[in-house]
C-alpha cells in the first residue's frame, strides 16, 4: 500500500511538472510543499529556495491579506483569475493572473494550490503602448493637426457599386455620435474604413485609439480600457484608460466578439451613459466618446455562438455597415491588381503587365485573405518576376499550389462548387419572394429576410434581380 501511494506521488508530481502554467502548493502552516519549474521560471526563483519554506518567507513583499494561498485558506472559498502584483526575493516584480483553489481530503482542508500564468511581459507592454498613446495624442494636440489618423475613406479604393454607395453612406453618417458596427471577413479593409469614418467625422482632429480585444486576459484588457486606480490591487498605479485618453474622439475596438462577456456589460455603462470609472476606484468619470466595433464574423453568428452579449449587439446595431469580400467584388480584383502592380513597380522599370492565364485564376480564386492576400501577392510577385509580364511561375507558394490542385479537381471539388450554385439560386429566390410580398419595398424586404438593407442592395445588384433604389 505504501508502495502504491509513493508511486501515485510521483505520477502526480510528473504530470504537474509538465504542466505549461505555474503551479504552487503549499499546506495548511503555509509551507510549500510542491513548486513546478514553470513556477519557478515565472517568478524568476529556484526551486530550492521555495520548496519546503514559509511562502512569507520566500516572497518577503506579500503578506497574509495579500497572498492569495493564505486567503483561499483563511476563507475555503476559491479565488478566479485574480491578478497579482508581487517582488519576487530577488527584486524582480511579477505580474501573474492566478486561479487559487482549497484543498479537501474527506471534507478536511488540507492545503491550497495556485495555479499562475505570467503575463508581465504583456501587461508591460500594454502600459507603456498607452503611456505612448497619451504622449503622442498630447504631441498631436500642440501641433494642430486636422486629422489624428492616416486614411480616409478615399483610400479605400473601390469600383464596386454597392462598396461606394457605403462609403458614401459612411461619409453622411460619420456626423452622427451613434456608435458603428462594422463587420466581414479579416482583409476587407475594416481598420481602413474604420480610420475613414474618424476623418470625415466633426472628431477629426481628436484623438483616434485602436485596441483588438483578442487575446487579452480579461482583467488586462479592463484595466487597459477603464484605467487603474492606486491600491486596486498591488503595484497599481493610478493610469488612465483608453477610453480617457480617447475623450472628445473616436475609440475603435476591433474583434469585438473576442472580449470577455462581463466584461462587455462594463462597455454597454459607458454606450449608455458616457461614464468610465477606473478599476478598483468609486470616483466615476465623464467621457465623450464615439465608440467604432468591427468583428470578422457575422454579428448574427457570434449572438448565437453566445460570443456578444445581446443587449449591446442591439444597442451597437443602431449604425451597421457589413464589408462584402473581395471576391464577391469582381471588378475590384482587376482594378486592385492593376493598383498594386503601379504601386510596387520601381520607376526605373517598363510599364508590367499579367499574362491572361493569372487574370483568369485572380477572377476565380476565393481570396480568403481578401484585400490584404492580393496586396501582398502582387507584391511577392513583383520582387520575384523576371520579364514585362507576372505569370503562373512568380505565384507565392500557396497559390502554386492552388493551381496544381484545380488542374486535377476532386469531386468534393465539384460539389463544392454545385452547392455553391445551389445556395445562390436559393438566395435569389429569397430575395424574389420577400420583394413580390413586399410590392417591391427594399427597405421591408430587408426586415423580412432579416439582414442589412445594404446587403440586399447588394444582392439585388449582384443578381440582376432589379435596379437597386
Amino acid at each position: 500500500m505504501t508502495k502504491e501511494i509513493a508511486i501515485s506521488n510521483e505520477v502526480l508530481k510528473a504530470i504537474l511538472s509538465r504542466i505549461d502554467e505555474g503551479i504552487h502548493v503549499v499546506d495548511t502552516e503555509g509551507i510549500t510543499i510542491f513548486y513546478n519549474e514553470v513556477a519557478a521560471r515565472h517568478d524568476g526563483m529556484n526551486i530550492r529556495d521555495v520548496i519546503g519554506k514559509p511562502l512569507l518567507h520566500a516572497f518577503p513583499s506579500l503578506n497574509k491579506s495579500t497572498s492569495t494561498l493564505l486567503l483561499v485558506m483563511e476563507t475555503e472559498k476559491a479565488i478566479y483569475n485574480q491578478a497579482q502584483s508581487y517582488t519576487n526575493a530577488y527584486g524582480k516584480k511579477i505580474e501573474t493572473m492566478n486561479t487559487t483553489l482549497p484543498i479537501f481530503v474527506e471534507d478536511k482542508l488540507v492545503g491550497a494550490m495556485e495555479i499562475a500564468k505570467d503575463y508581465s511581459s504583456m501587461k508591460r507592454l500594454s502600459e507603456q503602448l498607452v503611456d505612448l498613446q497619451k504622449k503622442l495624442l498630447s504631441k498631436k494636440k500642440s501641433s494642430n493637426t486636422k486629422s489624428t489618423v492616416t486614411y480616409t475613406l478615399n483610400d479605400l479604393l473601390t469600383k464596386n457599386p454597392y462598396f461606394i454607395q457605403i462609403k458614401k453612406e459612411a461619409e453622411k453618417l460619420a456626423l452622427s455620435r451613434s456608435p458603428i458596427l462594422v463587420f466581414g471577413e479579416s482583409g476587407t479593409g475594416k481598420e481602413l474604413f474604420v480610420q475613414g469614418i474618424h476623418h470625415a467625422s466633426t472628431r477629426r482632429a481628436e484623438p483616434f485609439i485602436a485596441q483588438n480585444c483578442a487575446a487579452i486576459p480579461e482583467n488586462l484588457l479592463e484595466s487597459i480600457l477603464f484605467g487603474t486606480s492606486k491600491g486596486s490591487y498591488t503595484g497599481a498605479v493610478d493610469r488612465p484608460g483608453l477610453f480617457e485618453l480617447a475623450d472628445g474622439g473616436t475609440l475603435f475596438l476591433d474583434e469585438l466578439h473576442a472580449m470577455p462577456i462581463d466584461l462587455q456589460a462594463k462597455l454597454l455603462r459607458v454606450l449608455e451613459d458616457g461614464i468610465v470609472r477606473r478599476v478598483g476606484a468609486t470616483k466615476d468619470i465623464q467621457v465623450d466618446v464615439r465608440v467604432i466595433t468591427a468583428m470578422n464574423v457575422h454579428p448574427k453568428k457570434a449572438l448565437e455562438n453566445k460570443q456578444i452579449r445581446a443587449d449591446l449587439f442591439y444597442r451597437l446595431n443602431v449604425l451597421t455597415f457589413e464589408l462584402v469580400p473581395l471576391r464577391e467584388r469582381k471588378e475590384d480584383i482587376t482594378f486592385l491588381t492593376e493598383h498594386f502592380i503601379m504601386r510596387f513597380n520601381e520607376p526605373d522599370k517598363n510599364e508590367v503587365e499579367i499574362t491572361e492565364e493569372v487574370q483568369e485564376l485572380f477572377f476565380h480564386y476565393s481570396w480568403p485573405g481578401n484585400v490584404r492576400e492580393l496586396k501582398h501577392t502582387i507584391e511577392y510577385m513583383m520582387n520575384v518576376y523576371d520579364g514585362t509580364k507576372l505569370t503562373i511561375e512568380d505565384l507565392p507558394m500557396m497559390l502554386k499550389e492552388y493551381v496544381n490542385k484545380q488542374k486535377s479537381p476532386s469531386k468534393e471539388a465539384r460539389k463544392s462548387i454545385s452547392f455553391r450554385d445551389k445556395v445562390e439560386q436559393l438566395e435569389m429566390k429569397l430575395i424574389e419572394e420577400a420583394l413580390t410580398s413586399t410590392g417591391g419595398n427594399i427597405q421591408q424586404a430587408a426586415q423580412v429576410l432579416q439582414i442589412p438593407r445594404q446587403t440586399l442592395q447588394y444582392k439585388l445588384q449582384k443578381y440582376k434581380i432589379l435596379d437597386a433604389e
